[in-house]
């Protein structure tokens, strides 16, 4: 199974140079659509014949907000990088919003469940898909679990195994029906995008899921030689 690679492990890069250093890796790249890497010209594109997944900004933006002008505006900038990857050909990821407080959990789920509505709506305009990423293990994030699966209605999931490990339920996330896979591993209590057999995950499991699946799927490790070295581990499994 040929891995993809999201650009994350060369944020710190130009877009444009990271992309030709990917190309000569991997087919397919998901963009961290932020800082260095944010998008501001499909035409960065256009001699590429790699497939495309762009992960939706996520700094600052909360589709979940109470603070209605927070929710629309998060939404709107959903919506302006549906219209870039519509122009590419590529599916979209997304984080699922947050709250602040345990006791504004139900009114967050409500404003999250007006945005999925909204970004639904938009999604068929622009004839894509998109996907809800699971969260870490911070108790203010929204779907952390497979029991949150139900919320996201009849939108697919990008399976972030990293984050599924910090809460505890990977075994259970990989009985779903997932569309998308985030690959890293951890200690199972830091977030630290470790390269394969550096953290606690067993990838056997997960790597016969992903081919039940028939997902795609992409290393977010943090840094290039970890992403050399995953790719070759799991691809030999």
């Amino acid at each position: 199974m040929d891995l993809g690679i999201s650009s994350y492990c060369l944020i710190g890069r130009p877009l444009a140079e990271t992309l030709d250093t990917l190309s000569g890796i991997t087919d397919l790249i998901e963009v961290m659509d932020e800082g260095p890497h944010l998008i501001t010209d499909p035409a960065v594109f256009e001699s590429y014949s790699q497939d495309f997944v762009i992960h939706a900004p996520y700094h600052g933006m909360n589709i979940a907000s109470l603070f209605e002008s927070i929710r629309r505006a998060s939404v709107e900038v959903m919506i302006d990088c549906f219209a870039i990857a519509s122009e590419i050909g590529a599916p979209v990821v997304m984080h699922p919003g947050y709250h602040a407080w345990n006791t504004e959990k139900e009114a967050a789920d409500r404003q999250f469940e007006k945005s999925l509505h909204q970004l639904q709506e938009s999604a068929a305009d622009h004839s894509l898909m998109f996907w809800f990423e699971n969260m870490g293990e911070l108790n203010y994030f929204h779907f952390r679990t497979p029991d949150d699966i139900p919320s996201l209605g009849d939108t697919g999931f990008c399976l972030d195994c990293g984050h599924a490990n910090l809460n505890h339920c990977l075994p259970a996330f990989l009985e779903t029906d997932f569309s998308h896979m985030h690959i890293h591993d951890n200690d199972g209590r830091t977030d630290s995008h470790s390269a394969i057999g550096e953290g606690t995950i067993d990838f056997h499991p997960v790597m016969a899921a992903l081919e039940r699946a028939g997902a795609t799927a992409v290393l977010e490790v943090k840094d290039l030689e970890g992403v050399l070295v995953s790719k070759r581990l799991l691809e030999s499994l």
